[in-house]
C-alpha cells in the first residue's frame, strides 16, 4: 500500500511474511498464493506490500537461479505484489517447532551474517518495482547479549563498513539504493535506541546503515518515542524503517487473575522478553515464564512482554497492548513536515503462538486478521495526513 505524505513524499506500507515462514523458494511461491493475494483482496487494492522474508536456503536458490528469480518478480506482479522491503532478521528456521535463542544466530560477528544481507540486498534490487529506488533491509542488533565481548565487537563493527562498502558498488551497478536498519531488540546488545548510538556512529556510514525502529521493542523496554526519536535525530542516525507491533502490557501484574491471563501467552516457540521499570531502572527477564515462576521481576510496577500482539485485537482484559505506543511513534514519524521514514511494516508473527482461543483455525481467519491490522494502520496514516494511493 502507498500514501502520499502532506510534503508529496511516496509512504509505503507492507506487512512482514515470517507471519507464515518457509525455509524454501517453493514455499515463498506458495506464501503469495495462498496468503499474501488473500490479503490484498480483502483489502480491496490493486497492489499490496509485502515485506518479504527469505530464508537462507530459499535466498541461496534465488541468488544462484537468474531465471528463479525473474520467476518470483513475473510471481509478484501477477498477484498484485510488491517488495521494497526484507526481513532479514531471522537466518533459518523461524518456523521451527522451539525457535528461542536460535532466532539470534548467526550474529554479526559471524561471517555468515554478511554474506547473507548481502546476498539479500542484491535480490532486493532485483525485486524492487520499476518505479522504486530504493530498498531496505531490516537485521538483528548485532548480536544476544552473552558471549559478546570487545572482540566480537570488531569483527562485526568491520562486517558493517564492509556491508556499506557492498551497498555502494550495488546502488553504482544497479541504480538501486539499498539501506539496512539494526533493529533494537530486548536482551541484545542493542536493546534500545539509545545503546544503538555508538555502534551506529562508530561505523560511520549511516547514509547505508541506520535503525529499524521496532514499536513493540520500543514498548517493551518503556522507551519514550520522542525521547527515542530526539536521541536518534541528535546523532544523525535515521529510521531506515519501522516495524508496526504492539506488546502485551499487564498493568498490575501481582494480581492473580493477571497472573493467570499473562500464564496463557507463556508459549514454547518464541522468546518473550519481559521488562518492567520501577524507580532505579529497567528490571528484566529473557523470558515470560521465568517472570512468572519467580522473583525475578518487581510486581509494584506494569510487564511488559515482547509478544506481538495483533494490531487491531488487543487481549482482553485484564490484559491490554501497548497499542497506544504505536500511535504515538508513527504520529511523530508522519506527523511532522517530512516523513522520518518512507517504509512501515506491519510485524505480527505470532499468530500461531497466541493461546489456543485466540489463533486462526483456517487460511481465511488469518488472511482476514492480517487484513484488518493493515486496514487499522491505514486509518492511523490517513488520520495524520497522508493520502492512499491507487
Amino acid at each position: 500500500m502507498r500514501f502520499r505524505h502532506p510534503d508529496g513524499s511516496t509512504v509505503h506500507l507492507a506487512y512482514c511474511t515470517n507471519v507464515h515462514p518457509a525455509e524454501t523458494l517453493d514455499g515463498v511461491l506458495a506464501q503469495l498464493r495462498d496468503h499474501c493475494e488473500p490479503v490484498r483482496k480483502r483489502l480491496g487494492r490493486d497492489r499490496l506490500g509485502i515485506g518479504l522474508w527469505l530464508a537462507k536456503n530459499a535466498a541461496r536458490s534465488l541468488a544462484t537461479d537468474p531465471a528463479a528469480l525473474r520467476g518470483l518478480r513475473a510471481e509478484l506482479d501477477r498477484r498484485g505484489l510488491e517488495v521494497v522491503t526484507l526481513n532479514g532478521f531471522p537466518y533459518e528456521g523461524f518456523g521451527a517447532t522451539e525457535v528461542k535463542y536460535r532466532v539470534y544466530q548467526p550474529d554479526w560477528a559471524d561471517p555468515e551474517r554478511l554474506t547473507h544481507t548481502i546476498e539479500l540486498a542484491r535480490l532486493l534490487a532485483a525485486l524492487l518495482p520499476a518505479d522504486v529506488t530504493e530498498g531496505t533491509i531490516s537485521t538483528l542488533p548485532l548480536a544476544w547479549r552473552t558471549a559478546y565481548d570487545e572482540q566480537r565487537a570488531d569483527t562485526a563493527r568491520a562486517a558493517l563498513v564492509t556491508l556499506a562498502e557492498r551497498l555502494d558498488a550495488l546502488e553504482e551497478l544497479t541504480g538501486r539504493s539499498v539501506r539496512v536498519g539494526l533493529e533494537p531488540e530486548p536482551g541484545c546488545t542493542i536493546e534500545t535506541t539509545a545503546d544503538a548510538l555508538a555502534p551506529l556512529t562508530a561505523v560511520g556510514r549511516t547514509d547505508r546503515i541506520g535503525l529499524c525502529l521496532d514499536t513493540c521493542h520500543l514498548a517493551t523496554s518503556f522507551e519514550d518515542p520522542d525521547t527515542a526519536l530526539d536521541g536518534l535525530a541528535a546523532a544523525g542516525v535515521p529510521v531506515v524503517k519501522s516495524q508496526l507491533s504492539a506488546a502485551l502490557h499487564a498493568e498490575h501484574p501481582h494480581l492473580p487473575d493477571v497472573r493467570e491471563a499473562l500464564a496463557a501467552f507463556d508459549e514454547p516457540r518464541f522468546l518473550h522478553q519481559t521488562r518492567a521499570r520501577t524507580a532505579d531502572g529497567l528490571h528484566g527477564t529473557d523470558d515470560l515464564g521465568p517472570a512468572l515462576r519467580g522473583a525475578a521481576l518487581p510486581d509494584s510496577a506494569p510487564w511488559r512482554a515482547h509478544f506481538h500482539v495483533p494490531l487491531h485485537a488487543a487481549p482482553a482484559a485484564p490484559l491490554t497492548s501497548t497499542l497506544p505506543v504505536l500511535r504515538s511513534t508513527l504520529a511523530r514519524l508522519m506527523g511532522g513536515a517530512h516523513p522520518l521514514t518512507a517504509h512501515l511494516e506491519v510485524e505480527t508473527y505470532t499468530w500461531q503462538a497466541l493461546p489456543p482461543e485466540l489463533r486462526p483455525r483456517a487460511r481465511t481467519q488469518l488472511a482476514d486478521g492480517i487484513a484488518a491490522e493493515l486496514a487499522l494502520a491505514r486509518d492511523l496514516l490517513t488520520d495524520l495526513g497522508l493520502k492512499e494511493l491507487p
